[in-house]
């Protein structure tokens, strides 16, 4: 038998003397197989890229997250849509007043009535109030919690809704609360729209 190399792989030819100690067997038989076919060597990759790799796809899928999150966040002096159960809180009766704080300054508050006519209780109302103005600007837009008026006596006490949530039928009386107002505001009653409500 002679080896004979050829790519990597080993031929080996069988000769008649070979045959005969087979048996006989020859080419028709498969005492032996013809061709021996050496294994390819496995290549892996170092460590080192697979490291690598992780570290991409970490960056991309951080990018990505970022840029969903940069994506919802909406301008402060843009107006939302109004809240879909927002029809069933009517808000009545607005009285603007004001009071200087003690650091000198002034609060602008915004007194009301608001009801629940649905058939769910809410436990927090955001509102947007629009300052329009008489100068063709933009207004101001201020988006601000509702807070419910728990006392009158002997000051005006307010509570968060979440502390006396309102219930389907309730009437009761809110504050929204201003530390500033544009100057160009044209004194009239402001627009005021519920844009979250809370289960």
């Amino acid at each position: 038998m002679l080896p004979i190399a050829s790519g990597g792989i080993e031929f080996r030819l069988m000769s008649e003397q070979d045959d005969s100690r087979s048996g006989g067997q020859g080419e028709s038989g498969s005492a032996a197989p013809i061709f021996n076919a050496e294994p390819e060597e496995r290549t892996s990759l170092p460590l080192a890229t697979w490291g690598v790799a992780a570290l991409i796809v970490l960056v991309v899928v951080g990018a990505l997250v970022f840029l969903g999150r940069k994506k919802q966040v909406v301008a402060p002096n843009t107006l939302q849509p109004a809240d879909v159960y927002a029809a069933s809180l009517p808000m009545t009766q607005f009285e603007m007043s004001e009071s200087a704080n003690l650091s000198g300054g002034k609060l602008t508050y915004l007194d009301g009535h608001i009801g629940n006519t649905g058939d769910r209780t809410v436990n927090s109302v955001t509102v947007q109030v629009v300052f329009r103005n008489d100068v063709d600007l933009a207004p101001q837009i201020d988006t601000v919690p509702l807070t419910l008026i728990r006392t009158k006596d002997p000051y005006i006490d307010i509570e968060p809704v979440s502390a006396a949530p309102l219930k389907p039928g309730d009437d009761r009386e809110f504050r929204l609360t201003f530390e500033t107002v544009p100057d160009n505001w044209n004194q009239q009653m402001p627009d005021v729209r519920i844009i979250h409500t809370g289960p």
